[in-house]
């Protein structure tokens, strides 16, 4: 999907990206887990590599030691279209919080419990998840 500043923000506010997650994108911290969640999910859809590298914690299984390696297999899951995005629950508190949601990727819904931490700011660690057709 090709996304402009202009465009609806893939995370589904029904902002323009240029007033939704492009600022998360561009430097700014999330303040809670479920914006940084909504922002990844954005990242993915515009192909954001360097957002999503960013904000996986160093303790997370999928943080990629090979950097090329990680980097391609961001670029490639991001030429997928992301149909949208669904919040089914969200609880947090001060150092860690859980965010399950449903995105609707390609022909496929991924559904994960996705567990977050907050150190100097909020980072995904890892993360349960259910494909159905």
């Amino acid at each position: 999907m090709k996304i402009s500043k202009n465009s609806k923000c893939p995370c589904g506010s029904g902002l323009k990206y240029k007033n939704c997650c492009l600022k998360y994108h561009k430097g700014a911290n999330p303040k809670n887990a479920l914006c940084l969640m909504k922002s990844r999910y954005s990242a993915y859809a515009v192909g954001d590599y360097k957002y999503i590298i960013k904000t996986t914690h160093k303790i997370s299984p999928y943080y990629e030691k090979n950097m090329q390696k990680w980097i391609e297999s961001i670029r490639d899951f991001s030429k997928s279209d992301f149909k949208k995005l669904e919040i089914i629950d969200f609880v947090e508190n001060e150092n860690e919080a859980f965010v399950e949601f449903r995105a609707y990727i390609d022909d496929f819904i991924m559904q994960e419990r996705s567990y977050f931490i907050k150190e100097d700011k909020w980072y995904y660690v890892k993360g349960v998840e259910n494909e159905n057709k």
